[in-house]
């Protein structure tokens, strides 16, 4: 990896996480407008990801999906407005933290409910086949979501017709509070792929590098054509399920099962890889974004009363 793809990512990682933390500051004085579900300890996934992705992808994500919208690219000052309720977010104030939106860059969209944007992925990438087009599309989801009779729907689908779609379980081990090993008898979801005989791949280390990698292996297939690849990654969400609440408060977890993955956290070991003063200059120039965003969002309009109904499907 050379030094300036190694600046990319923690960059993106970074800036990810300051984003986040400041939330989670500005959250108590009631000018965030939304529930805010956040992806500190799990940015790894989204930033290795889309630095294998070329800008014409597409990618649908999760109501935890700040840090996917932040690495495919989506406006910062948008995504601020949008918590803050304001005219000048992502969906005018109307949609929240849950329902991140940026088309330009092929954020299509991230839903508050659980699978929904799986089948939607599948159908856009039915769309890129019939067009004969070489995008590919990455769909999010956490393992909670494989519990849903959609997800076997759509990748049974996406195999019969061999569609060009990345399927990326982000497996933090709990559906909101419930772990894993409680829900289901087998907690191998490479292997419920592979039983639709979709090639599938797993990354325990949350490793951003590692993680890219093997995104580019799978999108390499994709593109040539040999339908739909699974990728699980290994991860651990550090705060509460909803809420800038530290993820040990309600005890239903051991500590040292989160205290492991914050001690590996891959963001801190690339830091200390960078010289002293680039990696400042980062936080220099992220610091900067970030205080921007926000007064950006502090200072747009609340939308008009006589549009609540535009732009909403009746």
């Amino acid at each position: 990896m050379t030094e300036n793809q190694q600046e990319t990512l923690y960059r993106s990682l970074y800036r990810i996480r300051r984003v986040e933390e400041e939330i989670i500051r500005l959250y108590p004085s009631d000018r965030i407008k939304s529930p805010v579900h956040l992806s500190i300890g799990q940015e790894a996934v989204s930033v290795g990801i889309c630095a294998a992705l070329d800008p014409a992808d597409i990618v649908f994500g999760t109501y935890r999906g700040h840090a996917l919208y932040l690495a495919k690219g989506g406006d910062l000052n948008a995504m601020m407005a949008e918590l803050y309720g304001k005219s000048d977010g992502s969906a005018r104030g109307k949609a929240g933290s849950m329902h991140l939106i940026d088309l330009s860059v092929g954020m299509m969209g991230t839903s508050a409910i659980v699978a929904t944007t799986i089948p939607q992925a599948v159908g856009y990438a039915l769309a890129i086949k019939m067009r004969k087009q070489k995008t590919a599309v990455i769909v999010f989801f956490g393992d909670g979501a494989t519990d849903e009779g959609v997800f076997h729907e759509s990748l049974n689908f996406a195999a019969l017709k061999q569609l060009p779609v990345l399927f990326v379980c982000e497996n933090n081990g709990y559906a909101i509070y419930s772990p894993t090993r409680d829900r289901m008898p087998d907690v191998n979801f490479c292997e419920r792929a592979e039983s639709y005989r979709i090639p599938a791949n797993r990354v325990e280390s949350g490793s951003t590098v590692e993680i890219r990698d093997a995104t580019a292996e799978a999108l390499e297939k994709i593109r040539n054509g040999n339908g739909p690849q699974f990728l699980e990654c290994l991860t651990a969400r550090w705060r509460d399920h909803v809420g800038p609440d530290e993820d040990r408060v309600w005890k239903y977890r051991p500590d040292d099962e989160l205290d492991d993955w914050i001690a590996r956290d891959d963001m801190a070991r690339i830091a200390g890889e960078l010289p002293t003063e680039r990696r400042n200059e980062i936080h220099a120039d992220v610091e900067s974004e970030i205080a921007e965003a926000i007064a950006f969002a502090e200072a747009s309009p609340y939308p008009a009363e006589e549009e609540i109904f535009d732009h909403v499907f009746r």
